[in-house]
């Protein structure tokens, strides 16, 4: 460098700028583009908007009066206020939520625009579309317009896939049976899907469709903690008790589904309902069910007797006695299998000198 402080040109190439004029420049540059960004955003219709530090590109909205970031939005008057000091920042928003009101799940569920969920439990899966539905739909249109129509849902009918005939059959049979057992929608939807499962595996074919539906159920219904006993699904199907059973071992063992036994607990709910038990029965029968089961007096004997004895012995000590017979008829099982399971329990259970007390 000479004395005037030219560089000479031979010189440039490997010239260094010193570090104090490079952090010079940065800082001249940084403050150049802070500026721009205030005359950017600030103050629109008012508001004091300020640029974020942590994030390029993003305004947080500040109060004029406090400098607060917190509102809160009326909807009603379409006001949006500061929490801190309550200065209003805007008035007359425009309120974009819904118009319609729900106070559960169910109902903002059937109130939605946006279409219901995929389901199982329609052979469609709740996506497709149906040309009209039964002879009365063809007289809602125009009479030029009946001849298309009916052509239209014909055609419809004719490209229909053999599957979604069977599940569209099956999957109405099902919705009625679920209904008539009381099942849970959970069990209704994992039903529906092992059907479709078993009719793409071939499981259905040479064999009847409502003995497969009646064996899912039994097994999901199991499996999900809600039991119902095969006297009470084949009475919903209309299909004898051993064909269920050997539908159930088939469909069990080609789908893979390994099923443990069902516990009498499961059972004891549902039958303290219809036999108009209340709570504390309930509690005092699983108490005893519990009990039985660490000493190891459960195996080898039916949960829905055992069920059975322990809500009788329950009653008995809570002074809401039911009869055997009117035991029996809820449950489903003979008065002598409660009687054999009641005289074992109480006699394993040291419950023989406290139910003679209570039964006098």
């Amino acid at each position: 460098m000479t004395e005037d402080g030219n560089i000479p040109r031979r010189q440039f190439d490997n010239y260094e700028v010193p570090e104090e004029w490079e952090e010079d420049e940065e800082t001249e540059e940084q403050e150049a583009e802070g500026a721009e960004a205030e005359e950017e955003v600030e103050g629109e219709e008012g508001y004091e908007v300020v640029q974020e530090e942590a994030e390029e590109g993003e305004t947080v909205l500040t109060c004029p009066e406090c400098g607060s970031q917190r509102f809160e939005e009326d909807s009603s008057k379409g006001e949006l206020i500061c929490i801190e000091c309550g200065f209003v920042i805007d008035e007359d928003r425009i309120d974009e939520s819904a118009e319609w009101r729900a106070f559960n799940a169910e109902e903002k569920e059937k109130k939605a625009r946006a279409g219901q969920p995929l389901t199982y439990t329609k052979h469609d899966m709740g996506v497709s579309t149906e040309i009209g539905k039964g002879s009365g739909e063809l007289y809602k249109v125009s009479g030029n317009k009946r001849a298309q129509y009916y052509r239209l849902r014909k055609w419809h009918k004719r490209l229909t896939k053999s599957k979604d005939r069977n599940l569209g059959f099956a999957l109405s049979e099902l919705n009625s049976m679920i209904s008539n057992l009381n099942l849970p929608e959970s069990v209704h939807e994992e039903t529906a899907r092992l059907y479709e499962k078993a009719v793409d595996q071939g499981l259905v074919r040479g064999r009847s469709m409502e003995s497969i539906i009646s064996a899912i159920i039994y097994i999901v219904a199991r499996k999900q903690g809600t039991p119902r006993t095969l006297d009470e699904i084949s009475d919903a199907s209309g299909i004898e008790k051993r064909e269920i059973g050997r539908a159930y071992r088939y469909v069990a063992r080609e789908l893979g589904l390994r099923i443990l036994p069902a516990k009498p607990q499961d059972y004891v709910p549902r039958f303290a309902g219809k036999l108009q038990l209340s709570g504390e029965v309930q509690a005092r029968a699983r108490n005893i069910l519990k009990e039985a089961r660490e000493r190891d007096l459960l195996s080898g004997k039916g949960p829905t007797g055992l069920a059975a004895a322990a809500l009788y012995i329950a009653a008995v000590l809570e002074g809401e006695k039911r009869t055997q017979r009117e035991v029996a008829d809820v449950v489903g099982v003979t008065e002598v299998t409660i009687r054999n399971r009641y005289k074992e329990l109480a006699e394993k259970l040291g419950l023989e000198e406290e139910l003679e007390e209570k039964s006098n």
